[in-house]
């Protein structure tokens, strides 16, 4: 049995403590993405990235639409899957169930992989998904930021610094950019535990008494059809 059991008084003022706790925290969170969004440099795209969708060939900008931020989330899904990472797949479904509240706010999100756009289609079927997903097969797109990794093709670089993986493949993030007229602006990139933020099913179970459970990390995961 997890915790103690106390009286209420007592656990009134442990709660009352936590709270404290709590506070500084958010008031930490809010000072350092209203940072993010005060000053915080961004850089112009040079290259020109295409993607495959529903549609046919897009660019970033495409994928943007109408909004002038972009969202993408880089899906562990490679040319050689068939089924998708099950830590990412554990993410995607945490994202928002209805992207209205972001096209509201002239923002899109989508998803990316390196896999051929027929085999997205299935996965994401299966998931039962309706978010964006394009295909950057044949793309530098997930090389150059960093969520492919190929020694190969460029230097390994993982969450800032150089990757000690050896072998090819896949890797989790999550990039921002920005479009002014036909300009696109990489604004953000975020990788690791950076991506813990979108974990809505950890933040409810961080607020109970057994918590999270995956002491065994991201083997615990499973896809949400196989449990």
């Amino acid at each position: 049995m997890p915790g103690k059991v106390v009286s209420k008084e007592e656990w009134l003022v442990a709660r009352k403590e936590l709270l404290a706790k709590e506070k500084a925290a958010t008031r930490a969170r809010d000072e350092l993405y209203g940072a993010l969004r005060s000053d915080f440099p961004m850089v112009k795209l040079e290259k020109e990235y295409h993607f495959t969708g529903p549609n046919g060939q897009v660019t970033l900008g495409d994928i943007a639409g109408g909004n002038k931020q972009l969202i993408v989330y880089h899906f562990m899904l490679s040319p050689d899957d068939e089924v998708g990472c099950t830590g990412c797949s554990f993410l995607a479904d945490n994202l928002p169930s209805s992207l209205g509240h972001l096209n509201s706010r002239d923002t899109a999100l989508v998803l990316v992989s390196r896999a051929p756009l027929e085999k997205i289609e299935k996965f994401k079927t299966r998931m039962g998904w309706d978010f964006p997903w394009y295909s950057s097969f044949g793309s530098d797109f997930n090389y150059d930021f960093h969520a492919s990794l190929d020694s190969d093709v460029t230097p390994p670089e993982y969450n800032y610094k150089p990757s000690k993986r050896t072998s090819k493949g896949e890797a989790p993030g999550l990039s921002v950019f920005f479009k002014e007229g036909d300009d696109i602006f990489h604004t953000y990139s975020t990788y690791e535990r950076g991506l813990d933020i979108l974990l809505g099913t950890h933040t409810l179970l961080d607020l109970t008494p057994l918590g999270r459970q995956d002491e065994n990390g991201p083997v615990d995961w499973k896809l949400h059809d196989e449990y």
